[in-house]
């Protein structure tokens, strides 16, 4: 029997949710878009906004959406996803990758609890947490 994710994070985009999913599974290897269905012309969302969309990164599976209702908030640092990484390289790739454009909240660099780590906003909203975890 096949395990199936139950709870998946769900990001809600203001119109470059397609974007987004293509821009982070860029970033990190086994990564693809799992689906995308985009409003028509007649539907209540902007045509070629996404309606519903799925991606994995790394193997977790994401939902995404372009909202078609305008909204007075938008991602917080409150919610990140916190990313665990092996080599230096890596730590270094996704901070290059991830900030640019984007706000760091705190910089990379070793702090009591991690060698290496960064706390990040991308260009999107969307805050990640980055740390290096030698085994």
């Amino acid at each position: 029997m096949k395990h199936h994710q139950k709870i998946t994070t769900f990001l809600m985009f203001s119109g470059n949710a397609e974007e987004a999913m293509y821009f982070y599974c860029s970033i990190f290897d086994q990564s693809e878009i799992l689906s995308i269905t985009c409003y028509g012309a007649n539907d209540e969302g902007k045509e070629n906004s996404v309606m519903h969309a799925s991606f994995s990164l790394k193997g977790q599976v994401f939902m995404a959406i372009d909202s078609n209702i305008k909204h007075e908030f938008t991602f917080t640092p409150a919610v990140s996803l916190y990313v665990t990484c092996d080599v230096e390289e890596e730590i270094n790739h996704y901070y290059e990758k991830l900030s640019d454009g984007g706000t760091v909240l705190m910089p990379l660099a070793a702090y009591p609890f991690s060698e290496k780590y960064c706390w990040i906003q991308d260009k999107y909203g969307v805050s990640w947490q980055l740390s290096l975890e030698k085994s």
